[in-house]
């Protein structure tokens, strides 16, 4: 058997067999050896000629060689490659080795098989490597808490806040993170003699180091750093600065100033390291690390570690910075847009109010406005632009001015809803938008309604309790769509309409009608004006809102006989509801 399996070899490969580094053996249809080259004979630490007629389970117990899977190759003749570890009889550092091995059939002229031939490599990594494998998994299970710890706001001092105590839990005895100040910032002028002035935005400490730490420089302070200190070293080069254990005169040309030594040594404070924040290219800071008392200096691997930490973090904080300013512009555009809306005449008395988001959340497109008409008539609209951010603000200002133009042409309010939306879609392409449009009589009482989208406005009793005043919506602004329904409605003296955005009521993941049962169960204070109405609803929201909020509220100026109109009657496809005793209901 073995001459006729080493017969069905080439001679070429046969050459090859016994010259290569690989280890390289043929066995029998038992698994026996038949033929083993030197290399692999090297690896088990057998002889080759001890090896032949014996399986390897017989000479070698303690290797896993997945006979399972070299039986299947016998059965199908399909190749296949697997990994085998354990101990070989060869002298070896590492406990337990690895092979990887690809096994191949042998066949005789006939078809019949007459074993195989398996080539193998081994694969064991060396202590050096090992140690370097350990490090990478832990720096990479360091990675994996911190991606769940660590910059979980867009908030950019809570993310260094969350940064220094992940790493006083993992790395350092006390942690604080620098922030160059903004380059319009006075504190960004050079210091004399070319020190750097750096923001605190963060400070952590083991509870025995808390209070000491502290009294270097708090959460929120700009602490100055002397020349050739290990920070201006450290956002020079943009590499690490460690420093162990340290004689008395190192510490004081490594501390922003000499007079911090006696406080480190007091604290037992020896080694310190300081790693780069740069996000794309540019440094945004520094993050520094101290150990104290029995903990051990920093090495090598505490660097990486810190550094991966450190740039991802970077990331995160730019992201932030760039989140903010443009939450600031948005902002700041639609407060422009906001605080000027038109004048009503002065038979009513209108307010308006808004509160942005949090800044967690972006900017969102609420807005509302006024249009004192020729005939006497004021027009109350507000909406909310779907999206957010700078654009939905900006188109929010063009559906502002849109509307201004377009209610001193059209003669109400399902009228102007249905111009908007033919602009808005046809020729501007803006995002749409919900819309709430109403035409206020007031000397008469009388308010025609109708809406594309928006949540129904209240009405405010005399009592201080809220209504709401059913209006058909009809589909957002800008989908083209059209449909809008007219409402009138007759209120009584004494009575404050309010129009408001979807942030005022709506709860992340609660029911809408619950949401505007909320709005209704409120109780607000009796007879007041527009103004301190609107203070004493946003008293209700909670702090910081999840969305931005506009509100509108009018009441008439002068007492009204709270008539219907000139003839009593509403206008064709129009629906009239007069307020009587709390409900609404048509008039007979």
């Amino acid at each position: 058997m073995a001459e006729e399996l080493w017969s069905a070899l080439p001679a070429p490969l046969r050459q090859v067999m016994e010259g290569t580094a690989a280890g390289i053996a043929v066995l029998d249809t038992e698994l026996r050896y038949r033929y083993v080259n030197p290399a692999l004979a090297g690896m088990n630490g057998v002889p080759a000629d001890r090896h032949l007629g014996r399986t390897i389970a017989e000479l070698l117990p303690d290797i896993d060689a997945r006979e399972d899977v070299l039986r299947a190759v016998l059965a199908d003749g399909r190749a296949r490659e697997v990994t085998s570890s354990g101990r070989t009889r060869a002298v070896s550092p590492p406990h337990r080795r690895y092979w990887h091995g690809a096994y191949h059939r042998i066949d005789g002229a006939d078809g019949r098989p007459l074993g195989l031939v398996g080539i193998v490599l081994e694969v064991t990594a060396s202590r050096r490597q090992q140690h370097e494998l350990e490090q990478a998994k832990a720096r990479l299970a360091l990675l994996d808490a911190a991606a769940t710890q660590v910059g979980t706001t867009l908030d950019i001092d809570t993310t260094c806040g969350e940064l220094a105590a992940f790493l006083v839990e993992h790395l350092a005895d006390a942690a604080t993170v620098e922030l160059l100040p903004h380059p319009d910032s006075p504190h960004a002028r050079p210091r004399p003699g070319g020190g750097r002035r750096l923001r605190r935005a963060a400070l952590a400490a083991a509870p025995a180091l808390l209070d000491g730490v502290r009294r270097l420089g708090d959460r929120g302070e700009h602490v100055d750093y002397q020349p050739g200190s290990a920070i201006p070293r450290c956002l020079e080069t943009g590499r690490p600065v460690i420093e162990n254990l340290l004689g008395d005169g190192e510490p004081a040309r490594s501390a922003p100033n000499a007079e911090r030594v006696a406080r480190y040594r007091e604290l037992g404070i020896h080694s310190g390291m300081v790693v780069p924040l740069t996000a794309r290219g540019h440094r945004i800071g520094t993050v520094t690390l101290m150990r104290a008392g029995t903990s051990p200096g920093f090495t090598g691997d505490d660097a990486v570690a810190a550094q991966d930490l450190a740039g991802r973090t970077a990331i995160t904080l730019d992201n932030a910075s760039r989140y903010s300013r443009e939450h600031a512009v948005a902002v700041d555009l639609q407060r422009a847009m906001l605080a000027e809306p038109g004048t009503p005449h002065p038979d009513l008395d209108v307010a308006f109010r808004y509160r942005p988001a949090g800044t967690g959340a972006l900017v969102g497109g609420d807005w509302y406005e006024t249009v004192a008409l020729p005939d006497g008539r004021t027009v109350l609209a507000i909406g909310d632009v779907m999206g957010h951010g700078i654009e939905a603000a900006t188109h929010m200002s063009h559906y502002q001015a849109m509307l201004r133009a377009m209610a001193l042409i059209e003669p109400g309010p399902d009228r102007l809803l249905a111009r908007l939306d033919h602009l808005a879609c046809e020729v501007h392409d803006y995002r749409p938008s919900t819309c709430l449009v109403v035409y206020a009589e007031p000397a008469r009482g009388r308010y025609a309604l109708a809406s594309a989208g928006h949540l129904p406005p209240a009405v405010i009793g005399p009592d201080g309790a809220p209504a709401l005043l059913p209006v058909e919506p009809g589909p957002p602004l800008g989908t083209g769509l059209n449909g809008y329904l007219p409402t009138t409605a007759v209120l009584p003296p004494g009575h404050t309409l309010l129009l408001y955005t979807d942030g005022l009521v709506e709860r992340r993941g609660e029911d809408l009608d619950r949401s505007l049962a909320r709005l209704t169960a409120l109780r607000l204070p009796a007879g007041a004006p527009p103004a301190p109405l609107l203070d004493a609803v946003l008293a209700h929201v909670p702090a910081p809102a999840e969305d931005d909020i506009a509100l509108l509220a009018a009441a008439p100026l002068a007492p009204h006989p709270g008539r219907p109109g000139r003839s009593g009657r509403s206008g064709p496809g129009e629906v009239l509801t007069v307020l009587t005793g709390g409900r609404w209901s048509a008039p007979g």
